[in-house]
């Protein structure tokens, strides 16, 4: 970590739970987001504010007004915006040091699987509230 990442994120580095070698991990980790919408969003947020090093944003839906109240990640200037990209564009404001893969279509077969494979969690976020976590690995 370079100076200006360790300034980022003190404030978590500090916790004993978590500390410079915790934060190695979550610097090494890879994130796969499937839906950038009501749930997806804030957590794609949170997790680059975190300092996981790699995010795979996927969605193929584009940021609608009657998104923004509740799809935090998004802008009045997004509208129109494929969400992994508007997502995307949030998070590299916020932290920088965030490597991210916009996947602006549909996931399947193949491009699928070669997603999952290459993430440490994978997320698959379902409409009205649902969460599903795929997988999680060390």
């Amino acid at each position: 970590m370079n100076d200006d990442e360790l300034m980022l994120y003190s404030r978590q580095i500090m916790l004993p739970e978590l500390d410079v070698t915790g934060q190695e991990r979550l610097r090494q980790a890879r994130v796969l987001i499937i839906g950038l919408g009501g749930l997806g969003s804030p957590i794609a947020l949170y997790l680059g504010a975190a300092g996981v090093g790699h995010l795979t944003l996927a969605d193929d839906d584009t940021v609608d007004l009657s998104n923004l109240q509740r799809q935090l990640a998004h802008q009045r200037e997004d509208l129109g915006t494929n969400k992994a990209a508007s997502a995307a564009a949030s998070i590299r404001a916020q932290n920088p040091h965030v490597a991210i893969e916009v996947v602006p279509h549909r996931l399947t077969d193949s491009a699928l699987l070669q997603a999952c494979t290459s993430s440490t969690l994978k997320l698959r976020l379902l409409g009205c509230g649902s969460v599903e976590a795929v997988a999680i690995t060390a």
